[in-house]
């Protein structure tokens, strides 16, 4: 019920991830308002498929405290997912509600895998050598080292389980690419990793985090946070100050057509939706966070994602390396 295009959005999504075969709709359990569920499927979508309908009477607005609204709202959509999620009944959980509900109610009612410190969210985007996994996004802002040093084992696991990335290059969010720049914490840090197995190739500035150097980049929720919003923003300003200059300097259908193929090439590398949801990467569970404004193709992208990771064991790959 979380989002700003739901439940429409959710729904549709859920249609359109049937109909590519990402999933049988019986095998989806949709959450929400059960006679507005029901109603939009089929006056709105004219859905007879048969997905599990479970009701939750509260919805978790994007403005509600995360644990305050959880202890309130025990009926919502997010607890009750999650509740669905804990008991077995479904193997993973995925919503664009609000995050902080989602972090909270996974954290929570999951508890973190084995050895595991602190989960972190994790967003893939594309850089000039592919897809790169940028963790932690929000989930965690007053990290230690420990913490740091398990994103990049998680993310290193995920890339390598979920994409086929062999020995994927982790490298950390700094001011600086020399080793004695930054805080104490990316000092301690770095010294973690260098320790490790990782493949760890230091630290990268801001004007590096698109340029293909890693596959992994780590940073503590606060700066990633920062980044991804940064990101998006400047995203949507070059694609309409490029979308401009074409309607402007476009001088025939032709020469239209081809800034049409380069402008569509590069919206779906800068596109969200494209990658669907972000893991909650060290809980004991299967958690994707989607974006507050995931329309349809986002959501079936995650429904997708999530039936990768539930197939490709990757919490059992990040668990075996960690403690062994």
């Amino acid at each position: 019920m979380g989002g700003d295009n739901a439940p429409e959005a959710v729904l549709e999504g859920a249609i359109r991830a049937v109909e590519r075969g990402f999933i049988e709709a019986r095998d989806i359990s949709l959450v929400g308002q059960k006679e507005r569920l029901v109603e939009i499927l089929r006056d709105h979508f004219d859905c007879t498929l048969d997905f599990d309908l479970v009701h939750a009477d509260q919805v978790v607005d994007m403005n509600d405290h995360p644990v305050e609204a959880l202890r309130r709202k025990r009926d919502s959509s997010i607890s009750v997912g999650i509740k669905l999620h804990k008991k077995g009944h479904v193997d993973a959980m995925i919503s664009a509600g609000n995050t902080g509900a989602m972090v909270a109610a996974g954290t929570l009612a999951l508890g973190h895998l084995k050895g595991i410190k602190r989960s972190g969210i994790a967003v893939l985007f594309h850089s000039l050598s592919g897809a790169c996994t940028l963790i932690d996004v929000g989930a965690n802002i007053h990290c230690k080292p420990t913490h740091l040093f398990q994103y990049g084992w998680m993310a290193a696991n995920y890339m390598q389980c979920l994409l086929g990335v062999e020995n994927p290059r982790v490298a950390m969010m700094n001011i600086g690419a020399e080793s004695d720049k930054g805080t104490s914490l990316v000092k301690e840090t770095r010294q973690l990793f260098q320790e490790s197995p990782l493949n760890f190739i230091g630290n990268i500035e801001g004007n590096d985090v698109f340029s293909g150097k890693c596959d992994v980049l780590v940073c503590d929720g606060f700066v990633g946070n920062v980044i991804l919003k940064v990101s998006e923003g400047l995203g949507a300003y070059m694609f309409e100050a490029l979308r401009g200059d074409m309607v402007k300097t476009a001088e025939d259908s032709n020469e239209k057509a081809v800034w049409q193929r380069i402008l569509q090439d590069l919206y779906l590398k800068i596109d969200y939706a494209e990658y669907g949801g972000a893991p909650l990467l060290g809980v004991n569970g299967n958690v994707y966070i989607c974006h507050g404004r995931s329309d349809a193709k986002a959501i079936s992208n995650a429904i997708k994602v999530a039936c990768l990771n539930v197939e490709k064991r990757v919490n059992e790959h990040i668990i075996a390396g960690l403690v062994s």
